[in-house]
């Protein structure tokens, strides 16, 4: 399975923030999603992704190819989806397409025309008439126009409804039909990586928590319901977070085995979503009702 992104021990400092030591992959043909609150280093890492921004330590390589040598041509086969609109205002998408489809030797008129139609985008109106839905097609567009390899999105689906948001997610499934394509999806709005992920990266206070197939999540990670009689020095070592309540404990579990070996049928174990494993590895209280551990 190759990659077409590697980041290894990549670290940037900022004054009163750092990302530090992040070894990730992004495998080709498959979409990577990237999750975390805000301000976790979601956009510091995408930008290191993009040559944005320079790691202070560290190695990035895209397509096998490093940002030193060979910056243009590793651009020309990337299309970057921004959250909200990033062309001047009061350009309309013939003029956008005029400025933008010189800077790639592969642009695809046809294509983009297609796409227009297909998102239902007018192209004689300013941006800034657009709704933000109609923005980020707008930028998906562009990005497919000019059939890139991958595509990186940064929040997308922040700030759209629901139905739109599910529109986006099924185009996205469909762009990924033929294989050849990777997407890495940036969000905080873990459910829509539920439906279409095949990889899940969970970066908190700048550190990579992990990164797995949705599969080893799905089987890893567990919600474990019982009464705190049970809890004990010991028994405690089978989770990774627990919260408390007058009714009993609610933990979650990166070891589904060693909870069935301690507690057998004395526990209820439910599929830990996304938001719960990302809620519960930050330890956070729940709802004022637990008292954290």
């Amino acid at each position: 399975m190759e990659n077409v992104v590697e980041l290894k021990n990549v670290t940037k400092k900022f004054k009163d923030f750092s990302v530090k030591n992040i070894d990730l992959q992004v495998k080709q043909g498959f979409v990577t999603g990237f999750i975390g609150g805000n301000g976790a280093g979601k956009s510091t890492s995408i930008k290191m992704m993009m040559n944005l921004l320079r790691p202070d330590e560290g190695e990035i390589k895209v397509f096998g190819l490093d940002y030193m040598t060979h910056e243009k041509e590793i651009k020309e086969r990337i299309g970057f989806v921004y959250d909200g609109n990033v062309f001047f205002e009061g350009l309309n998408l013939k003029d956008i397409r005029r400025i933008v489809s010189p800077a790639y030797k592969q642009w695809d008129d046809t294509l983009f025309y297609q796409y227009i139609e297909k998102f239902e985008l007018p192209v004689n109106k300013s941006i800034k008439t657009f709704s933000k839905g109609m923005q980020m097609k707008a930028s998906l567009a562009i990005a497919l126009s000019h059939h890139a390899e991958l595509i990186i999105m940064d929040e997308p689906t922040a700030g759209l409804d629901p139905i739109f948001r599910r529109e986006l997610l099924d185009l996205l499934q469909e762009l990924m039909i033929d294989g050849n394509r990777s997407i890495f999806f940036s969000t905080h709005i873990t459910t829509d990586l539920d439906r279409i992920a095949d990889f899940i990266a969970l970066i908190q206070g700048g550190e990579l928590i992990f990164s797995k197939s949705i599969h080893e999540v799905s089987d890893n990670y567990a919600l474990v319901k019982g009464g705190t009689d049970l809890l004990d020095r010991d028994t405690e070592k089978a989770f990774v977070h627990i919260h408390r309540a007058s009714t009993g404990f609610e933990a979650l579990t990166d070891n589904i085995q060693a909870v069935k070996n301690t507690f057998g049928d004395t526990v209820l174990m439910e599929r830990a979503s996304l938001e719960d494993i990302m809620y519960y590895l930050k330890g956070g209280i729940h709802h004022d009702k637990f008292n954290q551990t």
